[in-house]
């Protein structure tokens, strides 16, 4: 699937790994430069894709440690000479444990990764000539964050906010109660019309789950 958020900015999604997480390719319609947003697994499938869409990729964004979005960081970074950028470093200890995470879903060969940049609140980060500001938003795990350009009014946001739910806190490092004040605080003051690709299940818009969503409701 590929959209055009706002000029000169391109979405592809491709869905890996048996929880069928939604990588993204972003890339600038001007420099054809792209990034790879939580690669979890299935690199080849990804490095099709990027093929497909005669793009240049220029490196790996992760929005948190979780194996269905970083599994296949290190394969991918190392099939393609690519930095990788994220998440926040307080899911180090989530990093370093992918391959373990792999097997307890019998899922071998995953390996750990070492990001060569770790990312912290109000940071930016560059796609061609789109840039991207950092929001720390923990609670699904301790060092998630989300990527917003503010030109075409678009989130990445990972496994904090999805199209009627809110991420999953039910992990000993899990914290509900921070996770909806990261959410509405940092996320929903971006503006109701700001389109957010979540990671997984369809997109939607801040102001919708603003609305309709009952995690944040109150």
């Amino acid at each position: 699937m590929s959209e055009q958020v706002a000029a000169p900015l391109n979405v592809a999604v491709v869905p890996v790994t048996p929880f069928q997480q939604n990588c993204s390719i972003v890339w600038c319609t001007l420099t054809k430069e792209a990034v790879v947003v939580d690669p979890g697994g299935d690199a080849d499938r990804i490095q099709g894709a990027l093929k497909e869409l005669d793009v240049k990729p220029v490196a790996i964004w992760l929005t948190h440690g979780h194996l269905d979005h970083a599994g296949g960081a290190t394969e991918l970074s190392e099939a393609l000479s690519l930095p990788i950028i994220g998440p926040h470093e307080a899911d180090k200890f989530l990093l370093d444990d992918l391959p373990t995470q792999g097997l307890r879903f019998e899922i071998h060969g995953m390996k750990a990764v070492t990001p060569s940049r770790w990312l912290t609140e109000g940071e930016t980060v560059q796609v061609g000539q789109s840039n991207f500001s950092v929001q720390h938003v923990p609670g699904h795990t301790p060092g998630h964050v989300t990527f917003f350009n503010k030109e075409a009014q678009f989130l990445l946001a990972g496994d904090t906010v999805f199209a009627g739910s809110v991420g999953r806190t039910d992990f000993p490092y899990g914290d509900h109660d921070t996770l909806i004040r990261g959410i509405k605080e940092k996320l929903l003051p971006l503006g109701d019309e700001v389109q957010f690709l979540p990671g997984h299940g369809p997109a939607s818009t801040l102001g919708e789950e603003r609305r309709s969503n009952q995690f944040l409701q109150g």
